[in-house]
């Protein structure tokens, strides 16, 4: 069994969830149960899912979580720009989002690629 507390990527994506329940509270009432609700999901299913992962035995079982909590990431990052797109975010804001969640993707996929190499 793996401690998720002790990876840098969950740290990150933690970081990264935390900061879209902060940016969501001031999207439009009328997307509670739309876009800030999908945003939440997705953001904190990233660390989640790699919290998950590590309570798992087998490395290709580690693996599948980690690739969900890959998907969670390429969701939130659409969902980010549909934030800009609808001028909930301003360019700054997506900026700092974007980034971020492009850090813990790069992150998410080197950690796939270490444990399947080592299953």
């Amino acid at each position: 069994m793996r401690d998720f507390r002790q990876l840098k990527v969950w740290e990150e994506a933690h970081e990264l969830t935390l900061e879209i329940y902060q940016v969501t509270k001031n999207y439009p009432k009328d997307e509670l149960f739309g876009l800030t609700s999908q945003m939440r999901r997705s953001g904190s299913s990233i660390p989640t899912n790699i919290a998950e992962g590590c309570g798992r035995e087998t490395n290709k079982d580690y693996a599948h979580f980690l690739q969900i909590a890959l998907g969670s990431a390429f969701e939130l990052d659409y969902q980010i720009l549909l934030s800009k797109d609808l001028s909930y975010i301003d360019q700054q804001t997506f900026a700092g989002l974007n980034n971020r969640v492009d850090k813990v993707r790069r992150q998410l996929a080197n950690l796939i690629r270490k444990v399947r190499a080592s299953a």
